[in-house]
């Protein structure tokens, strides 16, 4: 489908929400809110039902992920939807949550091919390709088929999942362009070992990076607590994040060619972005720039 995992937000309660009950008006879903994107997910639950954020982590700055004891689910709710790797904030689940028999749906863009899904405990999964599978236009939905057919009324016909399902995605002109490339590069994902392969991959990016972040003295710092530190996505600090040395970095990864480190606007700091087109050599060189950096700094 086209719109990004964002036009999602919209059509995983306009697709779902059908399901309840005759004249039920509680919960629509349950939202396990581990960062913004979750966040932007239960505001637009919110536009055609209600939404229950079960888990906010904002007060921690999304840096975390609370026990499952702690999460307040909603008996009535018709599913629960979160969030497998957040990229602004740096925190991936390690886990399959517990829906307690609800239809469990997840936002898989940034982390997608990455890591193998648990197709028995999931009832949807969306992603947008740009991240790991192809370029910005596509967006990947595997819905359980007797799941179709249950959109809201209000819900716009290019949203129906049903209807695109039942069309070949070809409801409306696709992305053709955007597809030919993703096709490209799931071949090559193939060719080269699957899915095991670029899981293998992701962890030896991640645990380069992190080991050096934790070897530097507190030279740089991941915010996010180890327990839930993403694979994909490295969040991290310099010198108590300091800006003018955040700037001196940036600007000189750049004349090394280590582009795109900057944090996100919304909070700063610096990211590296370890999806599954990065070489393990684009580690490597930018843990000898860190490293270098910190000599010159400390």
């Amino acid at each position: 489908m086209q719109g990004g995992a964002t036009t999602q937000f919209a059509s995983v309660p306009l697709n779902l929400l059908g399901l309840r009950r005759a004249g039920d008006r509680g919960v629509g879903g349950d939202y396990i809110v581990t960062g913004q994107w979750g966040d932007k997910a239960v505001i637009e639950c919110n536009k055609y039902g209600k939404g229950n954020a079960a888990v906010n982590t904002k007060a921690s700055k999304y840096t975390t992920i609370p026990p499952e004891s702690e999460w307040k689910l909603s008996p009535e709710a018709t599913y629960v939807h979160y969030t497998a790797n957040e990229t602004v904030n740096g925190v991936e689940f390690k886990f399959v949550p517990d829906a307690k028999g609800k239809l469990l749906v997840c936002d898989v863009s940034s982390n997608f091919m990455t890591q193998a899904i648990d197709w028995e405990k999931h009832a949807c999964v969306y992603a947008g390709a740009q991240k790991n599978v192809g370029p910005s236009g596509n967006t990947v939905v595997i819905v359980r088929e007797d799941l179709l057919g249950a959109a809201l009324p209000t819900c716009p016909t290019a949203m129906d999942w049903k209807v695109q399902a039942d069309g070949g995605s070809m409801y409306n002109t696709p992305a053709c362009y955007p597809i030919y490339v993703m096709g490209l590069m799931l071949k090559y994902m193939k060719s080269q070992g699957g899915i095991a392969h670029f899981d293998k991959l992701a962890a030896q990016r991640s645990t380069m990076l992190y080991e050096l972040i934790e070897n530097s003295g507190g030279f740089y710092k991941a915010p996010v607590d180890a327990s839930c530190r993403s694979r994909v996505n490295v969040p991290f600090v310099i010198k108590g994040d300091d800006a003018d040395l955040t700037k001196k970095f940036l600007a000189g990864a750049e004349v090394e060619n280590l582009a795109a480190l900057a944090g996100h606007r919304s909070v700063g700091g610096c990211r590296a972005s370890l999806y599954n087109s990065l070489p393990i050599e684009g580690v490597a060189k930018l843990c000898v720039y860190m490293k270098r950096f910190q000599a010159a700094h400390a």
